[in-house]
This record gives structure tokens, C-alpha cells and sequence, in this order.
């Protein structure tokens, strides 16, 4: 069996996983992260990292909020409806640099939170919690794809799923900008 094959049964069955177990999966790994942050003090910690632990926490607020006023303006959401209701491919601004800002700021609390910590126990659970975040975008592309159809899969062609920092070089450098 090739490699791509294998690749794809596995991105497959990933999909067809339960949101109910990675949900669970992810709330508990999540909470648990979150509230031992404040038991766990390292007293030895590096000064540096917890500050890029900061700077990380800052980017993963603006990759959680933003997407909400952003599909709110550009996604054409029916009235009364959730911001994730869109009824339009939101491709630009936020979603012109990561298919998935807000599985980003999960990612990135995670990240987060184990640089500000420096404990090994909230590195294993932001591992953990990272790793099924990363799994429930690859289920969001496919939602997508059932949505939008060949618009999306375009869309996947041009924006990252979740680097932000590709996502950010290819948008400077993209139609020749650079």
C-alpha cells in the first residue's frame, strides 16, 4: 500500500471519528491544562520563556476572536444565527492566512501555556490537547469540502491550515506583492 494511500485512510478514519470523543478528549486535556497552570509554579523557570509563553498567548487571542467579527462582516450569517453559520467561502483577511484561525489559538494556548508553565505535566497535556485540535481540522476541511465543494478545495490549495507564519509569507508574496 503506498504512503499517500495510507495517508488518506488515516486522514479517513480521523474524520470519521466521533466529535464527541475529540470534544471530550480535548475539553478535559484543555481544563486540565488550564487549571494546573495554576497549581504547577515552576520556581526555576526561564524569564524568556515565560514571556514568549505571553507573546504566544497574545497571538492565540487575536487567532480565537477575530474569526468572530470576521465571519460576522464578510460571512453573510442569516440573523439571529451562531458567526460559525456562514452561507459564503470567507477567504480573506483572517482566513487569508490559516484555514482555521481558531484551531490555531487552541494550539497556541497549549504552546502557551507550557512555555509560561515549564512544567512537564502541562507539556504532555498541551501535547495532547494540540494533537486532537490539529485532528479536528482535518475534519473541519472536510466540512468544508461538503460545503463549498471545489471553492474549498482551491481554498485548501492557497491558505495553510493552520501555519500562520506560511500563511503570512505566502499572502506578502502572493500576485507578485513582494
Amino acid at each position: 500500500m503506498s504512503k499517500e494511500l495510507q495517508m488518506k485512510r488515516w486522514k479517513e478514519s480521523v474524520c470519521n471519528w466521533s466529535p464527541w470523543v475529540s470534544g471530550g478528549v480535548l475539553g478535559i486535556t484543555m481544563v486540565a491544562q488550564i487549571g494546573l497552570s495554576f497549581i504547577l509554579c515552576n520556581p526555576s523557570a526561564l524569564p524568556v520563556l515565560k514571556w514568549l509563553g505571553y507573546v504566544v498567548w497574545t497571538l492565540s487571542a487575536i487567532f480565537g476572536i477575530v474569526p468572530m467579527i470576521t465571519f460576522r462582516v464578510k460571512g453573510r450569517v442569516p440573523k439571529g444565527n451562531s458567526y460559525m453559520h456562514t452561507t459564503v467561502l470567507v477567504d480573506s483577511g483572517i482566513y487569508a492566512v490559516v484555514r482555521h484561525p481558531q484551531f490555531l489559538a487552541g494550539v497556541l494556548i497549549s504552546i502557551a501555556l507550557t512555555l509560561i508553565t515549564q512544567h512537564w505535566l502541562i507539556a504532555i497535556l498541551g501535547a495532547v490537547s494540540a494533537g486532537v485540535t490539529y485532528l479536528d481540522a482535518l475534519r473541519a476541511d472536510q466540512d468544508g469540502i461538503e460545503k463549498f465543494g471545489a471553492e474549498y478545495e482551491c481554498y485548501m490549495q492557497r491558505v495553510p491550515r493552520l501555519n500562520f507564519v506560511a500563511g503570512l509569507l505566502r499572502l506578502a508574496f502572493r500576485d507578485g506583492g513582494g
